[in-house]
């Protein structure tokens, strides 16, 4: 009978720490990314930002060449983006958006194939991206480039979800570290 008791207990503990909380969202729990506060007090989510990290990949381009830049979203588990193109036209797609380096011109970003996943809140399946994506730009220095270090900044636009809604959007800013040879 103690066992039992003690269990339910335990069980108790564990389902009021992991979860919902009361207003909505979603708890992260502590120890995990995004980083905890110094609190022990789990994340509340309450944005898009809080769960898609944005990370670019140094480019190496030669004057009047093309190459290549690598714009990666790291999604925390459990959550996912709206793929581009969009399932729907009401939902938010993932969108990147270069924006001006001297003397480099960016071309149309090439977006991965989506996962297609069914969710409680829509009757139909929806492409979407989940874990580490990876989103590519291709880059022209043109022939008046001079050679040294620029950066490109860049404007990623996400909503993220997770099983049951949506959190508010996000633009996501970084830059790719661009080297003229």
């Amino acid at each position: 009978m103690n066992r039992i008791l003690i269990g339910l207990v335990l069980s108790m503990i564990l389902f009021a720490a992991c979860g919902r909380r009361e207003g909505g969202g979603i708890s992260s729990g502590t120890g995990g990314w995004p980083p905890s506060s110094s609190s022990s007090s789990p994340i509340e989510v309450s944005s898009s930002a809080q769960v898609v990290k944005v990370t670019t990949t140094p480019v190496e381009i030669a004057q009047n060449a093309f190459a290549e830049a690598i714009v990666k979203l790291s999604i925390l588990p459990g959550y996912h983006v709206n793929a581009n193109p969009a399932t729907f036209s009401y939902l938010i797609a993932t969108q990147v958006t270069p924006g001006k380096a001297e003397g480099i011109i960016a071309g149309k970003p090439t977006y991965p194939a989506a996962e297609k996943r069914k969710f409680q809140f829509e009757e139909q399946p929806l492409t979407v991206y989940e874990g580490d994506v990876q989103i590519r730009l291709s880059l022209r220095a043109d022939s008046k480039a001079t050679a040294g270090p620029r950066f490109m900044p860049i404007n990623v636009r996400v909503q993220a979800c997770d099983n049951e809604k949506c959190y508010p959007p996000a633009n996501l800013e970084t830059t790719i570290p661009i080297e003229v040879k």
